[in-house]
């Protein structure tokens, strides 16, 4: 059986290279760490969480929650990773980013199946099968090729990650725990979350300073379209004086223990680590220059003193036009055994780009073992994610999972929530149905580690 080439090991390639693997496929994995990072990474381990380390909801009535229960029941080792290295996060899965990576990178290059070669691809691999999962900052040289390849398709928009600031500098004395609602399972749990309170006055000033702050603006050439799920946090607040605080800095659900009241609005804080040694300003991503950002977020109540773990920053997000060029299966129209996986087709969010490549390598692995793929069913978090990639060719644009995805809900009238949870029992139930008919051993239930051993 031929040997895979996968290029990129993030989410979507670490989670392709590694089913591959457990369906008995040889894989060649390029990765450009430790020779090269993208601006956004600063670690030299593999599958790097860059933006933010939490994988987002975790209930079924939250359709990225429902992606992730369909993950575990595909046998998806980013969900393994996850579930091993979870930190409290309320209603939320949120990981240790540092185990997070580091147990994908003992998974890969332990894997005897799998051989790890460290360079920077700069142009599209003649050998095929091949999946390119390179990300959103998908190298220059190797983006050039690809638009040699596929013609002006190929898009660019711009992304922002937010600050960490370092626990021993938050004020503890200003601030309060809180999940929204009371939200989590545990008393931890409830207490994920640090919650900054302002009040009106403290929030409009706020505001103004967010829209007077100095940007680091973009080159002349390039030509800025933000993705509408991780706005800037000053250019929400240039929509307008209340747009934050119905956004990332509403109070909803958030009682101050000192008032007995919500807040006007409020910055939340969410554990980086299972320690509690940073917290990530929840919906902060931002363009402002590093001063000015240390200046701003001083002035929010509890970070007066705060020391930045890392600034927020702008990066480059390079994605294709997927409805034109790529199948039903991730796979580039009249280019041979040429697949594409993760933020690089439009998929977005840390999950979905781990389906995106776990979709990849099925689809692959079917082919190579002379079936034809047969699609995941309509209704199932996986097959909306294959429909948002075959929608809208005339303006495509990156997107998360929504129940908007899937099939329509046909069954009685239900409330929003509870139609969620019936729309969730459905998917469950026909992925379960077209597992079944499936005659391929995706690697389900075995265990990461015995890839050392040569089972997996």
């Amino acid at each position: 059986m031929a040997t895979v080439t996968v290029v990129g090991a993030g989410l979507a390639g670490s989670e392709a290279a590694l089913t591959l693997a457990a369906r008995g496929i040889s894989v060649r994995l390029l990765e450009q760490k430790p020779r090269a990072r993208t601006p956004a990474q600063s670690m030299d381990s593999l599958c790097e969480l860059v933006c933010s380390n939490s994988l987002r909801g975790a209930g079924l009535t939250n359709a990225v929650g429902l992606l992730k229960e369909e993950m575990r029941r595909l046998g998806s080792f980013v969900m393994r990773a996850a579930d091993l290295t979870r930190v409290p996060a309320g209603g939320a899965l949120a990981v240790d980013r540092e185990r997070f990576s580091a147990t994908i990178t003992e998974w890969l290059s332990s894997n005897p199946r799998i051989e790890l070669v460290c360079e920077e691809v700069q142009r599209v691999p003649a050998a095929r099968p091949a999946v390119i999962a390179t990300g959103p900052l998908t190298a220059d040289a190797l983006a050039t090729d690809l638009e040699a390849l596929l013609g002006r398709e190929s898009l660019a928009y711009y992304d922002a990650i937010a600050p960490i600031v370092s626990a021993d500098s938050i004020d503890w004395e200003r601030v309060f725990f809180a999940s929204r609602y009371d939200k989590g399972e545990s008393e931890e749990e409830r207490r994920a979350y640090v919650n900054c309170p302002l009040t009106r006055e403290q929030y409009q000033a706020f505001v103004a300073e967010l829209v007077g702050a100095r940007k680091v603006e973009p080159k002349p050439f390039e030509d800025v379209r933000y993705f509408e799920g991780c706005l800037p946090i000053e250019v929400m607040a240039e929509r307008g004086d209340r747009t934050l605080s119905f956004g990332p800095m509403k109070p909803v659900g958030l009682t101050d223990p000192r008032t007995g009241r919500w807040p006007f609005a409020v910055v939340q804080l969410r554990k980086e680590d299972e320690a509690g040694t940073a917290y990530n300003l929840v919906g902060f991503q931002t363009r402002m220059a590093r001063p000015e950002q240390e200046r701003i977020f001083r002035t929010i109540p509890g970070l007066e003193q705060a020391e930045f773990l890392r600034h927020g920053a702008v990066h480059r997000n390079t994605f294709l036009n997927a409805p034109r060029l790529l199948d039903s299966t991730q796979r580039l129209r009249d280019a041979g055994e040429l697949y594409f996986a993760g933020q690089i087709t439009g998929t977005e969010g840390y999950v979905e780009s781990a389906a995106s490549g776990w979709l990849a390598a099925h689809f692959l692995a079917e082919r190579l073992e002379g079936r034809e793929p047969e699609l995941p069913p309509a209704t199932t978090a996986h097959g909306g994610l294959l429909a948002q990639l075959r929608r809208n060719p005339e303006d495509y644009q990156p997107s998360n999972i929504t129940f908007s995805h899937l099939a329509p809900w046909q069954g009685d009238r239900l409330k929003k929530r509870e139609k969620y949870q019936a729309m969730a029992e459905r998917a469950l139930g026909d992925l379960a149905s077209w597992r079944s008919h499936q005659a391929c051993d995706d690697g389900v239930g075995v265990q990461p580690v015995l890839a050392r051993d040569g089972v997996a």
